[in-house]
């Protein structure tokens, strides 16, 4: 919210800044240019790759950042609605199939819950997996 307010203010400046060239009335756009129009797709992507070279951070399309938005609440637990909502998607299966992943190094720990949980004796994995070759019953 800080940041949005933050961009509402620099916006109500430009407004005024910009006088009778303001072409933003009626347009209700979060993100302009100084004058108030829309963004060009190309002019956000060069001003994206000058803020990575300036911060020197690998450089990354401006996409990749929605996928990587949708893994990490992902990953921090957020459901799936409110993630295809933060997205903007009509459908969770789009943001579930396209813009999420597993970590690999998620896996194991999940697999060791769900172990747990068919145990169903509280008592976590021993690191113990008793004799080879032992059949156990499922």
């Amino acid at each position: 919210m800080t940041a949005l307010r933050a961009q509402r203010a620099q916006q109500i400046a430009d407004s005024k800044a910009a006088g009778d060239t303001w072409k933003g009335a009626g347009h209700d756009l979060v993100f302009t240019t100084k004058n108030g129009t829309p963004i060009e797709p190309r002019n956000l992507n060069r001003s994206f790759e000058a803020l990575c070279a300036r911060a020197e951070v690998r450089r990354v399309r401006l996409h990749d950042l929605r996928h990587t938005c949708a893994s990490l609440l992902h990953e921090q637990g957020a459901d799936a609605r409110m993630i295809m909502e933060v997205l903007g998607h009509s459908s969770i299966r789009v943001t579930m199939d396209i813009y999420t992943f597993v970590r690999l190094d998620s896996q194991p720990s999940a697999f060791d819950r769900m172990g747990e949980a068919l145990r169903g004796d509280g008592n976590p994995r021993d690191d113990d997996d008793g004799p080879a070759g032992v059949p156990i019953a499922i």
